[in-house]
């Protein structure tokens, strides 16, 4: 009989359900692997994030026993070291022992009470920008109380202040770069004008030597005309006027004189006042411009020979520091007409916003 049923031909409908059957194991399949490949591919990228991030408590900490975190804690409370330093803190000992003993009710109680320490200290290392010890902080708080409703407002501030600070760098670095493109444009300035003036200076001298010496030359040709001339007057005196024949040859005998040495010429004469040829005014500090403060600098300084500023410093200043920069900046750039010896001298330099 058996035989007989398993001889008849089956109807269509059961190759068909055979056939869905086996499509539906087969995708069942495919998902199944599919699911284990994004596992297996999201892992690692877990574990990577997890590497990155630094532990809240140090690994030396964690690998003490509960009797010894328990003492460690103790101590550090007596010695306030409630949150620092890292790895040595009352914070961490307790989060450590919690780890290996998280039903004990004193160290839930400690943790409670030593968090509103760590948020106003976590919150401190934001306000100086020291935000490397705020986010170890950060991660203490975030061990203790992963609901924590300061959490979401720190990281934030954390994350904003890394990103002002480091742009507020960059504009320091560029300010940097340019005052030291003014302050070399102003040493080629300087370094220009000084020429300048020294070549004038060296002209002048150069036209006074010459205009000496031709009057010199002058004076020579007039004392030897003066003396071609004087011969010329004795032979045309009569010989009544003439002296005897004895006293003639005694003046025949005698040699004659030779014409007089002309005197050195005069060295030129080099005033010993302050003249000055180029004292530009100061620049306005932007800060203080914007923020209309006005204020005098007394600035002392010395002028070499060759007419630039030698040496200068601040003698007093009101404001005191914010004009001091500017008004340094301005003495040293001045030039004088050259000097017979340094001299020494102040003046007081003025800052007035523009209106």
């Amino acid at each position: 009989m058996f035989s007989a049923i398993a001889s008849q031909p089956r109807p269509g409908w059961v190759r068909l359900f055979a056939i869905v059957l086996v499509v539906l194991l087969f995708a069942g399949c495919k998902k199944d692997q599919t699911d284990q490949a994004a596992d297996a591919a999201a892992q690692p990228t877990s574990e990577a994030a997890e590497a990155e991030q630094e532990p809240a408590v140090a690994s030396k900490v964690e690998a003490m026993s509960a009797e010894e975190l328990r003492e460690a804690a103790g101590t550090a409370l007596r010695e306030q070291r409630l949150y620092a330093p890292g790895g040595d803190n009352a914070m961490e000992y307790y989060l450590a022992l919690r780890d290996k003993q998280p039903n004990d009710p004193a160290v839930t109680s400690a943790l409670t009470d030593l968090q509103p320490y760590a948020l106003i200290a976590t919150e401190q290392s934001i306000s100086r920008d020291d935000f490397d010890e705020a986010q170890r902080l950060y991660a203490l708080l975030e061990k203790a109380d992963p609901r924590h409703p300061a959490l979401a407002r720190l990281q934030k501030a954390i994350e904003d202040g890394r990103t002002e600070l480091a742009q507020r760098r960059e504009r320091e670095q560029l300010r940097a770069e340019e005052e030291a493109q003014r302050r070399a444009e102003l040493q080629r300035q300087r370094e220009a004008e000084q020429q300048a003036a020294q070549q004038e200076a060296a002209r002048r001298l150069e036209a006074e030597r010459a205009q000496q010496e031709s009057e010199q030359q002058q004076q020579q040709q007039q004392q030897q005309q003066q003396q071609q001339q004087q011969p010329q007057a004795a032979a045309a005196t009569p010989d009544a006027s003439q002296p005897s024949a004895p006293a003639a040859s005694r003046q025949a005998a005698q040699p004659e004189p030779e014409p007089a040495t002309p005197p050195p010429p005069p060295r030129p004469q080099v005033a010993n006042t302050l003249r000055p040829i180029r004292t530009a005014a100061p620049d306005y500090p932007r800060v203080a411009q914007r923020r209309g403060i006005a204020g005098r600098v007394e600035v002392e300084f010395t002028v070499g020979t060759n007419g630039t500023v030698t040496s200068s410093r601040v003698v007093s200043a009101s404001p005191p520091r914010t004009f001091d920069r500017a008004a340094l900046a301005a003495v040293d750039s001045w030039t004088f007409e050259p000097l017979s010896s340094p001299i020494t001298t102040r003046r007081t330099i003025e800052f007035k916003p523009a209106n």
